[in-house]
């Protein structure tokens, strides 16, 4: 099946900007096994005189915690980084967020989980490939100015969350985001985050509040 996916993709990678990004990846080596199939469908592809990008960009979600520790190695072979922000929280703070006994200790606030979620950033920036984040957290108008202070530049969220996150964006500036930044990282609890960032975010749209 994932031969046959791959094949899909690349078939579809001459028609405009398809890119390929592997989830789940625990270890390096899972990364180059992808990698090789990849390059052995290129080869079957190419054999049978069918078209295909072979510059397709290649990247990987950084879901899991031993990922985003690892970064500068994956750095290396990758194009581009995507922060799976759902299940890295989930997985970084051993919560199940469906399980309604422990969902409460679910947060993106958790200094460990920023801590991560940092240093993907970092590491992307220094090596210049692109880093995006999906999930939960990038929709959260409250950890915008924040994650524009780490260094990220490119967010994935639900339609409906785009206005807000858009005019939150818009009223800030990169000097003041990076001291939110540097505030944040210094906390060690997450309500004190929590709390800060909702002041900060308050004072730029205050009327998201209103009600």
């Amino acid at each position: 099946m994932f031969r046959v996916q791959l094949r899909a993709i690349l078939r579809a990678s001459v028609l405009g900007d398809v890119r390929v990004m592997f989830p789940m990846i625990t270890m390096p080596m899972e990364l180059r096994q992808a990698k090789m199939v990849l390059k052995d469908v290129m080869e079957e592809l190419a054999e049978e005189g069918i078209p295909y990008n072979p510059y397709m960009p290649i990247g990987m979600m950084m879901e899991v915690p031993s990922a985003a520790i690892m970064a500068n190695t994956y750095a290396k072979e990758c194009e581009f980084f995507s922060i799976g922000t759902n299940d890295l929280i989930q997985y970084t703070l051993a919560v199940d967020r469906g399980n309604q006994k422990v969902a409460g200790l679910y947060t993106g606030a958790h200094p460990a989980v920023l801590a991560l979620i940092r240093n993907v950033i970092r590491v992307g920036n220094r090596a210049n490939i692109s880093v995006s984040l999906c999930g939960e957290l990038g929709a959260d108008i409250e950890f915008v100015m924040l994650l524009v202070g780490m260094g990220l530049r490119t967010l994935s969220i639900n339609p409906h969350s785009i206005p807000e996150v858009k005019k939150v964006i818009r009223s800030i500036n990169i000097a003041d985001a990076q001291k939110v930044a540097r505030r944040v990282m210094s906390f060690e609890h997450s309500q004190q985050i929590l709390s800060y960032l909702r002041d900060e975010t308050r004072k730029i749209i205050p009327e998201a509040y209103e009600n």
